[in-house]
Order: structure tokens, then C-alpha cells, then sequence
């Protein structure tokens, strides 16, 4: 499928999440498709687009601030010595094609361009179940082949020199409201003692709504979970951390995230959101 074909995700025959193909934004922005709006099953918006303390944070999606110092994230780059600085360095993700799609879920073709060459190819399936009355769970691959002749690396502004900012992957930016969201883990509560931290799972909950991150492969739960609830509200997988992170010409990245969205506010100490997670990841 081609054109302007725009997906719509369907839960128990609820629309549940509108994916944008081709969003029409300017290049600062690093245009790319996303999700939004996404919500709960009683239809309560828990993804925000283009949001004005953030205007390149676009609802649901992969976003990477530094792939051989191209910026797919939006906005200014951080660089080294210098700080947050604006460049003339902004990437596009391209929707190619849909291989297949329906009410259920699609699978699509993109291409990761910039200065007009192609830098990555990606294939991304999105999909959507049904997982209890209130509760529904929206599973989100991505796969990364390296479309060049030579290495390329991934980068975050920690690995450029900011402490504790190393965001950039797959990333949700979830819906701002007058009080902040509670985020907590097993073992963990509060955006100091969750972030930057592995867990098998991440609550964040709002609200009227829960939200409940998990990565679906071994290789997906190594990497940290990158969270804000004071300044916004958002969650993401941290793509690299600690070091920036090499492909080979021709070699794949793949990362897997199911997020369960739950009508409803987690209280307690986070069984509820354990279950959920289990039962979305089937484990």
C-alpha cells in the first residue's frame, strides 16, 4: 500500500491510535511517521503531538538524536563543549510502504534519509491486542539495517558529553496534565530512582490512565529506560547509553517494546502493572 494511506488501529472495534504516514513538518522537526493520537479503550488521549514545551516530540515512535551525527530526534543538537546548538543537520524517516495492514496492525518500509542520502532502511510492525475489558496492549518492533557502504554509529547526547540525557530510540511521549505522572518499576518509584535504570517492566500512570512499558526480547531489556515526569511526561528505551553503538554495513538492529494501555490509575505496589506486562509480552 501506497499513497496516503493512514492506518487506524482497532481494539474490541474501538479505534485505539491513528498512525500519521507522511506528517507534514518542517525539516528542524525530523519528520517522521508516528502514532496520534493513541488511546485507552474508553478513549482517553495518553500521546501528545507536536506539544509546545516540545515541538519535535511526536506522539509514539523511533526517534534517534545522532546516527553519524545526523539528527532524527528533532530540535537542537547537543553537542560537545559547546551544549544544546542548533545545526543544519536534521534527518527524515520516509514511509516506503506497508507490506501488509489492517484494523489489527501493519507492517511497514521506511527509509532513514539525510543530506539526501540513505543511511538506514527499517522495517517497523505495530500491532494491537485486546488484553482485558479496560486494558489493551500496542506491541512496536523496529528493525535497523545499516544501508551504507561504511560503519555507522548511534549516538545520545550522554555519549556526547550530557549526563543523564541519553534518549533517543524508541520513544512515547505521553499526555501532560496539571499534576506529574507516577512512575515506578518492581523495585523502584519516582523519575530520580527509574531513570536511566533496566527493568522488565516501567509504570507510568496519569491520571484517569496507566501506561506499562516492557521490552519484549532479552536483548531490548538491556537497555536503560530514559524517563521525565516533572519537566513532561514521556518514556523511552534507551538506544545508547553508555557508548555509542556500531553497525556494520548490511547488519540489523532490532528492538521490541509492547506497551500496555490501561484505563484507569495504578495504585499499589505496581502487581497490577507486573500482570499486565506479563500478559502483554507473554511471559
Amino acid at each position: 500500500m501506497t499513497g496516503d494511506y493512514t492506518p487506524v488501529l482497532r481494539v474490541a472495534g474501538r479505534p485505539v491510535a491513528r498512525y500519521v504516514t507522511r506528517p507534514e513538518l518542517p525539516s528542524r522537526l525530523s519528520p517522521r511517521p508516528c502514532l496520534h493520537p493513541v488511546t485507552t479503550l474508553a478513549g482517553t488521549p495518553v500521546t501528545e503531538f507536536r506539544p509546545a514545551d516540545h515541538l519535535h516530540h511526536l506522539g509514539v515512535g523511533v526517534a534517534v538524536p545522532d546516527v553519524e551525527g545526523h539528527n532524527f530526534w528533532g530540535g537542537r543538537t547537543y553537542v560537545r563543549d559547546r551544549g544544546p546548538t542548533e545545526l543544519d543537520n536534521h534527518g527524515a524517516q520516509r514511509h516506503t510502504a506497508f507490506r501488509h495492514s489492517g484494523p489489527e496492525g501493519f507492517e511497514e518500509e521506511l527509509r532513514w534519509v539525510a543530506r539526501g542520502a540513505e543511511l538506514l532502511r527499517e522495517r517497523r510492525t505495530v500491532a494491537a491486542t485486546e488484553l482485558t475489558a479496560t486494558a489493551w496492549a500496542l506491541d512496536f518492533t523496529f528493525s535497523l539495517t545499516n544501508a551504507t557502504r561504511a560503519p555507522l554509529t548511534f549516538g545520545s547526547p550522554a555519549t556526547n558529553g550530557r549526563p543523564g540525557a541519553a534518549y533517543g530510540g524508541f520513544f512515547w511521549r505521553a499526555r501532560k496534565e496539571d499534576a506529574a505522572p507516577r512512575v515506578l518499576t518492581a523495585d523502584r518509584e519516582g523519575e530520580p530512582e527509574v531513570h536511566g535504570h533496566r527493568a522488565d517492566w516501567l509504570a507510568l500512570t496519569g491520571d484517569t490512565w496507566t501506561l506499562v512499558f516492557a521490552g519484549a526480547t532479552e536483548r531490548t531489556r538491556r537497555d536503560p529506560w530514559f524517563v521525565r515526569t516533572r519537566e513532561y511526561p514521556g518514556v523511552g528505551s534507551s538506544l545508547a547509553h553508555d557508548d555509542r553503538v556500531a553497525l556494520a554495513p548490511g547488519d540489523t538492529l532490532v528492538r521490541r517494546i509492547v506497551t500496555v494501555v490501561a484505563d484507569g490509575r495504578l495504585d499499589g505496589d505496581g502487581d497490577g502493572a507486573a500482570a499486565l506486562a506479563r500478559k502483554a509480552v507473554g511471559r
